[in-house]
């Protein structure tokens, strides 16, 4: 069985506002993780993403927090594109229980990270709502000398490769949900730390604009997200579960229980990168990996037909239930 990409989110995306952006050659039909747009010296790259209170973050997150978080799943868009940040545009709804203590907070811990990633906020507007909480920003960056990657340029007999470790961030809300018992302090909070704070991989995504075929963010689960590359580059893939990269506090939860392995290839958050590369690129991947000191690591290979199959190392399938997460 494989699994295809069949989440309302892209369905309602396609059907309903695709149309409307058929006239701007920027959108690119919304099947990327950025718009990109050209102008006289340079293109620019464009991603906007909104945090909802209960949906993406616990309400009781620490507020400078929730602004790094905001900003980092911004930034891992244009990792994505292989595209460099530039300003960004701040929208905040806010419930009237937020106060200027907690503005304080958000507004501290996102001049961190703007300073940290070299963004300038350049605008953007505040309402009341009822709630909750929601929060949208829109970073503007442009893409390097060497253009941008897309989803839709995967082949058949292409390596498919992550960057990093896998399923970390999904363990680590279990974890803050109090689901995940029997890891001690310290991987505890590593796995919490992943999913509160993920770390967009700009300097990968620059490097592999001009290497990979295809390539996007894994937001919403590693078998989703490659879900996605697979039907806009029309084509399949397979996975094997045994090669994809667990960190050592993943892999104590999976001791002691096997059935996790289906949240770390379906759950979302991690916002590695997914991306294909010719199998002669190898050596370059290799090299590219050590010199800025990044893990990437073949998982499985582009094949023809459609959808994502996982294998289990033996040759035998694993049918996951829930291949990624779904907004509707």
């Amino acid at each position: 069985m494989s699994h295809k990409t069949d989440g309302n989110e892209f369905d309602r995306i396609s059907r309903f506002f695709a149309p409307l952006a058929s006239v701007g050659e920027g959108a690119r039909g919304l099947t990327n993780d950025a718009a990109l747009f050209e102008t006289a010296g340079a293109r620019l790259v464009v991603t906007a993403d909104a945090l909802v209170a209960g949906v993406h973050f616990p309400e009781k997150e620490p507020p400078e927090l929730i602004a790094k978080k905001l900003l980092r799943v911004n930034l891992s868009d244009l990792a994505a594109m292989g595209a460099v940040p530039h300003a960004c545009l701040l929208v905040l709804a806010l419930p009237k229980e937020v106060d200027d203590d907690w503005l304080g907070a958000f507004s501290a811990g996102l001049g961190e990270d703007l300073g940290a990633f070299g963004v300038a906020l350049v605008g953007g507007d505040m309402v009341a709502t009822p709630g909750p909480l929601t929060l949208s920003l829109t970073l503007l960056g442009e893409a390097g000398e060497e253009g941008v990657m897309t989803r839709s340029g995967a082949r058949p007999g292409d390596m498919v490769l992550v960057s990093g470790t896998i399923g970390d961030a999904t363990l680590g809300l279990q974890v803050m949900n109090g689901e995940l018992a029997g890891l001690d302090e310290t991987a505890a909070g590593f796995l919490s730390a992943r999913y509160r704070l993920p770390e967009p991989r700009l300097e990968l995504g620059r490097r592999l604009a001009g290497m990979a075929s295809a390539g996007m963010d894994i937001s919403d689960g590693l078998v989703a997200d490659l879900g996605h590359i697979c039907e806009a580059s029309s084509v399949g893939a397979g996975i094997d579960a045994s090669r994809v990269p667990l960190s050592p506090a993943a892999r104590t939860a999976l001791v002691s229980d096997l059935s996790l392995m289906e949240a770390i290839l379906g759950g979302g958050d991690d916002y590695e990168l997914v991306f294909t590369t010719a199998p002669g690129r190898e050596p370059e991947i290799t090299a590219l990996g050590k010199a800025i000191g990044l893990q990437l690591t073949v998982v499985g290979t582009i094949l023809e037909g459609e959808g994502v199959r996982v294998e289990d190392g033996c040759g035998g399938e694993i049918v996951l239930t829930h291949p990624g997460y779904k907004h509707f």
